[in-house]
């Protein structure tokens, strides 16, 4: 019988195809465990960033709602018998922002005196219970762990004690945010959940759910998880979870410290790795028949197909990084699923480039006339002093603010300060930079000008303002003091020093008058 030999084109056949087929198969395997380590990484890097981000709007929240409530702690205890007055003050709080639910003053001896909204029931009312007791027993500036109300909600207080000018204890006035209820918090933290099954939390120092996508969990103490037991202990990072559902989670935390609060923003691995695992399938389909014919071409293949992945994952190792939108349309995404991923990625940085944009206009505007506070004129001076040439500068201040204020109340002197804002703008030029150096004192900088344009531009400005009709107080008149760099000093900062001093005298000559530095 003779014995049948595999002849040596099926050999070569076979050792090739197999070859292939094993280098592909290792390859993709390869690539699939780098890109799935690195999407791994993208997000944990990305959870971990958001949290960041989340916990520091969380802390300007919670920084500004304090700063509400201690200006009010400060008008309270002289108005604490004054019925009227005082419930006026508290809807002003009340109403002043979405800030809080509720507006309450408790006297020292634990008596509720006062409430926005009026129809609480609990006016008059002793507090009780632990919980209720926190702030009249710190005495100082408290954010409260959560509570049960004497209205029976669940809730946290951002408390300021009241002291009169005696140093005495009056007891305090404090901002209800209830935490089934809709506020801003609510909304901050609210809009930054996903249908990918990613989503966001926060818990208090004890571990207890104080938002949660969820609401029935809130109130809920967190044990036995390591990204709470950590963020509650006031660490920051990324790591691999697995939740009380027992899913596996890509979570990144970041602790608010005003508060002891932590931020835990997690999405789930699944979902993470969805779109790679899909992309498997198509791509070893397409090299397939490659592969079979010439391995050089199988090989071309597999570098064609992972080059656009492996560019969007290098890319969203730093979404944040100002070159992320260039470099993401450079992407040759040339088959659909590199260009889905693309196209996610795209708006992903379009999306975190705004916030960042939003945020960082916000912390260089004045919230309430939108031109430039102290950190955006520190800025505009830097880049003044590095460009050179003659700059002059405009400081002047509202006469007798202080009577506006006093005589109509603070609301309208913000309107006041808003309608000068207006008239200021009016009479800018497209290269002129506005200031609200604080108060009721603003800043003009005047690029390129001489010292007596800006004189006319002062004495305009002044003409202007003193034959406006503001509403609820007609007529206000505004000093200015006039400088120009180098004639009144060699930097700038001895330029608006110099301002400054020709305000004095413009407002020790009698006020409503534009005086230029000697």
């Amino acid at each position: 019988m003779r014995t049948r030999f595999v002849n040596l084109r099926r050999l070569i056949l076979a050792l090739t195809l197999g070859t292939a087929l094993a280098i592909v198969a290792g390859s993709l395997l390869a690539i699939y465990e780098v890109q799935r380590q690195e999407l791994i990484k993208n997000t944990l890097g990305a959870n971990r960033v958001y949290a960041a981000k989340l916990a520091e709007i969380t802390e300007s929240f919670l920084k500004s709602a304090q700063d509400q409530v201690a200006f009010s702690a400060t008008r309270v205890p002289a108005i604490l018998h004054q019925e009227k007055t005082l419930q006026h003050e508290v809807e002003r709080l009340h109403k002043q922002t979405n800030a809080f639910n509720s507006v309450a003053v408790v006297n020292a001896a634990g008596i509720i005196i006062a409430t926005s909204p009026t129809n609480l029931g609990v006016r008059g009312k002793q507090i009780s219970g632990p919980g209720s007791r926190q702030s009249i027993e710190a005495r100082r500036p408290l954010i409260t762990d959560p509570f049960i109300s004497p209205t029976g909600r669940y809730l946290i207080s951002i408390s300021h004690p009241l002291f009169d000018d005696a140093g005495h204890y009056k007891g305090y006035i404090s901002g209800a945010i209830y935490l089934h209820d809709e506020n801003t918090l609510y909304d901050v933290l609210g809009q930054h959940n996903h249908q990918d099954g990613s989503y966001m939390y926060v818990v208090d120092r004890h571990k207890t759910l104080i938002y949660h996508p969820e609401t029935k969990r809130i109130g809920e103490t967190i044990n036995g998880n390591e990204v709470v037991d950590r963020v509650t202990a006031g660490q920051n990072g990324a790591m691999e979870v697995i939740n009380s559902r027992n899913i596996a989670m890509l979570a990144g935390f970041a602790p608010v410290t005003r508060s002891g609060w932590g931020v835990v923003a997690q999405r789930p691995i699944t979902s993470t790795l969805s779109t790679l695992d899909s992309l498997r399938g198509d791509v070893f389909a397409r090299i397939a028949p490659l592969v079979i014919g010439i391995m050089l071409l199988s090989w071309i293949a597999a570098w064609w197909i992972s080059r656009p992945l492996r560019e969007l994952a290098d890319i969203a190792g730093d979404l944040n990084a100002p070159g992320a939108p260039q470099a993401l349309h450079g992407v040759g995404s040339w088959y659909f699923e590199a260009e889905q991923l693309k196209g996610a990625l795209q708006i992903g940085v379009g999306r975190i480039q705004a916030q960042m944009d939003q945020l960082r206009t916000d912390s260089h505007t004045d919230p309430l006339t939108s031109l430039l506070n102290r950190r955006g004129l520190t800025k505009a001076l830097k880049t003044l002093e590095q460009n050179g040439g003659g700059v002059a500068v405009l400081a002047l201040d509202i006469d007798h603010f202080k009577r506006v204020n006093d005589s109509f109340g603070h609301a309208v002197g913000d309107l006041v300060i808003q309608q000068l804002a207006d008239l200021l703008r009016a009479n800018a030029r497209k290269h002129d930079l506005l200031c609200r150096n604080g108060g009721e004192e603003f800043l003009v900088l005047l690029p390129d000008t001489g010292l007596e344009q800006a004189i006319l531009i002062a004495e305009r400005l002044r003409h202007d303002v003193e034959h406006h009709t503001f509403p609820g107080v007609g007529t206000v008149t505004i000093s200015i003091g006039v400088a120009r760099q180098p004639d009144h000093g060699r930097t700038l900062e001895l330029t608006l020093h110099a301002a400054d001093e020709a305000l004095y005298q413009a407002k020790h000559r009698g006020r409503n008058q534009a005086v230029q530095a000697g």
